[in-house]
């Protein structure tokens, strides 16, 4: 038996060309089965190519970050909505405190103008000073008005700041209104003066009504 140079027989080295010859011969009939119609055959596609995105089902990344985008940029708006909603609710609950405080006062000042001495509620009325500290430096008192009678009642307070002389130099009016029986209200008499001179104060007038 004759050995070829790649140590194998005549008829295992046909078998071998013969296999050779069928794949090539397959592989052309594939290339042109792929072919267009006019009997030319079809490149093979590249690997590289982009992908056909119309075969995607749900969003493309672009579409996605857009989405995003204004997902995030509708939600600023929002929280920027409601921070200014929030702000000019607190500005108009300040302004209606104040509006109420000063309503308030103009009844006490009323109710006191024709009230001789030191009107008939002086011993339902405390009053004590407010630390500096706590009042950003201006002076003031706090003011605790309680009913101790057995029914409903108004009251109006007269708060003088007095200098060291005794001279009355400003002069503060609060009250309460419609206090039921052991019930309290407080309110803080601010002074509208400078630090110096230095003010002191009292406990003027106190009418139940």
């Amino acid at each position: 038996m004759t050995l070829n140079r790649f140590g194998g027989s005549g008829n295992a080295r046909r078998r071998v060309t013969l296999a050779s010859a069928l794949g090539g011969l397959l592989l052309t009939l594939g290339v042109t089965g792929c072919g267009s119609g006019n009997g030319q055959s079809a490149a093979l596609p590249q690997r590289s190519s982009a992908p056909d995105t119309a075969s995607f089902s749900g969003t493309p990344p672009s579409a996605l970050a857009s989405s995003a985008s204004a997902a995030i940029s509708s939600a600023r708006a929002s929280a920027s909505a409601a921070a200014s909603s929030a702000s000019a609710r607190a500005s108009e609950f300040e302004a209606s405190v104040d509006a109420e405080t000063a309503r308030r006062s103009a009844a006490a000042q009323k109710e006191l103008k024709n009230v001789k001495g030191r009107g008939n509620a002086l011993s339902e009325v405390a009053m004590t000073g407010m630390p500096k500290a706590q009042t950003g430096g201006v002076l003031a008192a706090l003011v605790t008005i309680t009913n101790k009678t057995g029914s409903t009642a108004s009251y109006a307070v007269q708060i003088d700041f007095k200098d060291a002389a005794g001279k009355v130099v400003e002069t503060r009016y609060l009250g309460a209104e419609k206090l039921k029986p052991g019930k309290k209200e407080q309110s803080i008499a601010f002074s509208h003066q400078p630090p110096q001179p230095k003010l002191t104060p009292f406990l003027a007038k106190a009418q139940r009504y």
